[in-house]
């Protein structure tokens, strides 16, 4: 029986920034619409302009529709103003809402059933920001759009190194208010069920960070690993997650320890993404955890700097395709699983395996 192909619709992203460049070298390369029938959501024009401007190879169709999409072909639908002009490397309020016709036509469709996930090219926060887009990134407002309810959680990945935040785009100066047992206890909760399902990981190790430098040092350099943090741990070991810490984010590291775990869960923004996009930023991608959309991205933004010059590279966003397709993927193989009792006891009798396992993960640590 032929394997389904996967509808991946694709974002333009900021048409002055290095999205359709890294678009267009990706699907440059025929084995990448064997995989999948990707489909832009963005301008012909303004594709067919990258190309020339870059001497790109690609070929595209135009399509009205995701649902006219052609298997073996890249296809683009034209969502946006054919006028508007790409100026490289500039921030631009018309840029901006172009980048955000083309997201809303990609949650239409996607709700309308026509596309199987979603990979969103960068944006620039500051010139899509809008009345009908008033959000700090893509997760918060694709949370809103598709969530159903459900929370999301931002994770940075390249292959078993996985990084997730408790707390994503605010201010320093919040970060300490805005940290409680509960929203610990909820970003751990959606980690481990994305682990499970999203990456077929049937015992997942969770490593938690602390908030303060050396653990709090019993108290010396702050309370909130023993008020909120290590509360929250136990609270959610209790329940069955293999979850341990807190710990300094800095030996954690810089030891090489995160190699022992499914995951990390970091406490702040640039605390999680530092350390990742230092060891792994090439191949980086960025998956909204948590909702029922599958949705990745690129872990690099709008590369003002090089757009339009030929320099950037497609290795992650290709990466962003390849964690899409094996994702939904994953989650349909796990919804098969559940629908056979025998085959679930297997997975149950597997955690509890692991878990013997980790003991001596943790003892080491």
């Amino acid at each position: 029986m032929e394997e389904y192909k996967i509808k991946i619709g694709i974002t333009q992203g900021d048409i002055n920034g290095v999205g359709y460049e890294v678009i267009l070298k990706t699907f440059a390369e025929p084995m990448m619409l064997e995989l999948c029938t990707p489909v832009i959501y963005g301008s012909p024009k303004v594709a067919a302009y990258h190309r020339k401007s870059l001497d790109l190879p690609t070929n595209f169709s135009i399509i009205n529709s995701a649902s006219e999409a052609a298997d073996g072909r890249l296809s683009v639908v034209n969502c946006t103003d054919d006028e508007v002009k790409v100026e490289f490397g500039k921030a631009d309020v018309e840029a901006g809402k172009a980048a955000l016709g083309a997201l809303e036509k990609a949650m239409e469709e996607y709700q309308s059933g026509l596309i199987d996930a979603i990979v969103t090219a960068p944006i620039n926060k500051h010139t899509i920001h809008s009345e009908q887009f008033n959000f700090p990134g893509h997760t918060e407002y694709i949370e809103q759009r598709l969530g159903e309810g459900q929370k999301a959680l931002m994770i940075l990945m390249k292959g078993d190194f996985r990084v997730a935040l408790v707390t994503g785009h605010i201010p320093v100066s919040q970060i300490a208010p805005t940290l409680t047992k509960e929203l610990i206890e909820e970003k751990l909760d959606i980690f481990n069920r994305s682990l499970k399902q999203d990456f077929g990981i049937s015992a997942p190790r969770i490593a938690v960070f602390s908030l303060n430098p050396h653990a709090g040092d019993g108290g010396l350099l702050g309370t909130e690993e023993e008020k909120i943090i290590i509360p929250a741990l136990k609270e959610m070991a209790a329940k069955g997650v293999l979850c341990y810490g807190p710990y300094p984010a800095d030996g954690f590291m810089g030891s090489g320890n995160f190699r022992h775990f499914d995951g990390i869960l970091a406490m702040y923004h640039d605390q999680g993404l530092a350390p990742f996009k230092a060891l792994a930023m090439d191949e980086g991608v960025n998956f909204t955890a948590g909702l029922p959309v599958v949705r990745t991205s690129p872990a690099h933004g709008t590369a003002y700097d090089i757009a339009g010059k030929g320099l950037a590279s497609e290795d992650s966003f290709r990466q962003a395709v390849y964690v899409a397709i094996d994702v939904f993927r994953n989650r349909q193989q796990e919804k098969e699983a559940r629908s056979n009792p025998l085959r679930k006891q297997y997975y149950e009798k597997r955690d509890d395996s692991d878990k013997l396992k980790l003991d001596t993960v943790e003892e080491e640590l």
